[in-house]
């Protein structure tokens, strides 16, 4: 497998990662805080505030990212599908061509107002729609990325298979591995301020939308694989097999993190001050492990979608 390969283009593979990761921290910081967090909160105030301010400055500095690489991964878009010198391709009228005549471009168009709407949801954050509404502009922004890659290019009925399996790979993924960052700040913060009832909650109630969304992964990436990859022989063989085997091992090691959260390390938050301390404390050091776990995974996915899939090589 040539890693350095002169047919990798390795600014558009970092664009894409940065912009998934991104994406991914904005839906997993705000489906915690509606699903894990806010039930748990009324009776630990005072983690509630540092929690909420906290999940809020996330959901800002991973927009901001997301906009920033959206604009990057347009303009390195623009120079792939024009096929002119970067000085050249980035220009108004290259631009417009792309956003107004491609699906990329129509995609990156209702993106930007899908986070729009975010921001202004974000800005507003006190008001319960505003949570509702955000929360909503996050899912979507997330999981119309399936329209940027190979599920938009598949074909009829299949090709309509192939989206909804995509999107909610892609939810199901930020989901979880977004969420790994405010569960980590969480921790944290109970820490400092011995709130070990609320992060025993949270973290089972994160374990439980965990138990979902690699249920959900495990199911839309079987058919994505089915798809893309079409043979055991192709997983093995192509080099875009081999890289899916490389993010599959990822993701693995990730499931073995998670179940010693869930079943070893979480249980202890109910026993003694002593136990609970240094729970939290591996609680937390596995979480940031495996947040990067998960951009090691975005890298790949960054990757795998600039690579041609193994069915087109057949």
């Amino acid at each position: 497998m040539d890693w350095s390969g002169a047919g990798v283009d390795w600014p558009l593979v970092a664009v894409r990662a940065i912009h998934f990761a991104a994406s991914a921290a904005i839906t997993g910081t705000l489906v915690f805080r509606t699903w894990m967090t806010t039930p748990a909160l009324p009776s630990e105030q005072a983690v509630a505030a540092v929690l909420r301010t906290q999940g809020l400055r996330v959901a800002w500095i991973a927009l901001a990212v997301t906009l920033l690489s959206g604009v990057g991964w347009l303009l390195l878009q623009a120079v792939s599908m024009s096929g002119l010198p970067p000085g050249e391709a980035m220009t108004s009228q290259v631009l417009s061509t792309v956003l107004n005549e491609t699906q990329f471009g129509v995609v990156t168009e209702i993106r930007s107002v899908l986070a729009i709407v975010l921001a202004t949801a974000l800005a507003y954050d006190r008001f319960a729609l505003a949570d509702r509404l955000a929360l909503a502009a996050a899912l979507g922004l997330t999981a119309s990325i399936a329209w940027t890659g190979h599920a938009a290019s598949t074909l009829g009925e299949l090709g309509n298979l192939h989206l909804a399996a995509d999107a909610l790979h892609l939810v199901a993924a930020a989901s979880w591995i977004g969420g790994l960052v405010p569960l980590a700040l969480l921790l944290a913060a109970v820490r400092r301020h011995s709130g070990a009832s609320l992060a025993r909650g949270a973290t089972e109630r994160f374990s439980t939308l965990g138990i979902v969304g690699v249920a959900t992964l495990t199911v839309t990436g079987i058919i994505n694989g089915w798809i893309l990859v079409g043979s055991f022989h192709a997983l093995l063989g192509a080099e875009y097999g081999k890289i899916l085997m490389l993010k599959l091992v990822v993701f693995a090691v990730m499931l073995v993190f998670a179940a010693v959260n869930r079943f070893r390390l979480t249980p202890q938050l109910a026993v003694s001050s002593g136990t609970e301390r240094d729970a939290l404390r591996r609680l937390t050091r596995n979480s940031t492990i495996e947040i990067a776990l998960g951009f090691v995974i975005f890298a790949i996915v960054g990757l795998l979608g600039t690579l041609h899939p193994a069915t087109h090589l057949s």
